[in-house]
């Protein structure tokens, strides 16, 4: 089971924590307002109230121990950068950084965040990709190229099972998860059947999807 640690609550943050509770995993979100953290506790299984520049605090939840980190601070570019210092001094072992701009961009890349998040331009691809494709629900981009996306089936693909999709072999992608109604698979097996209802999380190249768009 992957672990995420999530430091800043906001909007973004807790839009990100959520949906990765929702997807199965386990999650750890902190900010420093205890009005958020008490918020956040409804949805997310571990928060804590506490400054995500704190060295002391840091240390205390090895940090280490995490898949990946979600620095989501963008509106204190100051506190984010302090944080983004400690985290690789601890050996966070997977940084991902949102950015107000793109000089917070450069600053946190220069100081080791594996993956800067630009949400605003990030929700431009997503809103473009929605529009060009009646299957596309949601994306995630993990770089340029390649990517988190969340799927409708097409009407093909129903009634069959993900073994008989081959869909890694077919179309270079794998599926992450098959969500139907409140009930998500994670990781699913050969022997899941896709149905009308499904929505599926795939990852794979930019290139892989729009071949899965085209089809029928």
């Amino acid at each position: 089971m992957k672990t995420f640690l999530v430091l800043g609550l906001g909007r973004f943050g807790f839009s990100f924590a959520v949906t990765l509770t929702e997807m199965g995993y386990q999650v750890f979100g902190v900010d420093r307002d205890k009005n958020i953290v008490q918020a956040a506790a409804d949805s997310i299984a571990h928060v804590a109230q506490a400054d995500c520049s704190d060295e002391n605090f840091l240390a205390s939840i090895d940090i280490p121990s995490f898949d990946a980190v979600m620095l989501s601070i963008g509106d204190n570019m100051e506190t984010s950068i302090i944080a983004a210092v400690l985290l690789k001094e601890l050996k966070a072992r997977y940084i991902l950084a949102k950015a107000n701009n793109e000089l917070h961009g450069r600053i946190l890349n220069k100081l080791g965040a594996d993956r800067i998040i630009f949400p605003e331009r990030d929700m431009g691809v997503k809103i473009a990709n929605s529009l060009v494709s009646s299957n596309f629900i949601d994306m995630i981009e993990l770089t340029p190229d390649y990517g988190i996306f969340e799927i409708t089936p097409p009407p093909s693909w129903h009634g069959a099972t993900i073994g008989s999709l081959a869909v890694r072999s077919k179309y270079g992608v794998n599926v992450l998860a098959v969500k139907s109604g409140t009930s998500v698979n994670v990781a699913p097996d050969a022997n899941t059947v896709i149905d009308p209802v499904s929505i599926m999380v795939l990852v794979g190249s930019a290139n892989s999807m729009k071949k899965i768009r085209s089809i029928k």
